[in-house]
């Protein structure tokens, strides 16, 4: 089970894998070892998804593969 960081002093960057589009925008903050904190853009004070480095790094290189297809 992954302990939560404190996120108070998180610097947040729009995921690259966003359209821009107004209602699929993701934000993460890099710099917690380990774990990448993920939220939506639009509700920056709602909750945050905390996953696993090695499973945030296998979804996205699957969204890369996927891409070129």
């Amino acid at each position: 089970m992954m302990t939560a960081p404190d996120l108070a002093g998180a610097v947040w960057r729009k995921s690259s894998y966003s359209d821009g589009g107004a209602n699929n925008c993701v934000e993460v903050s890099d710099g917690f070892p380990g774990a990448v904190p993920v939220r939506d853009s639009k509700n920056p004070t709602g909750g945050v998804l905390l996953f696993p480095a090695a499973a945030w790094s296998a979804f996205i290189a699957t969204v890369k593969a996927n891409q070129l297809s």
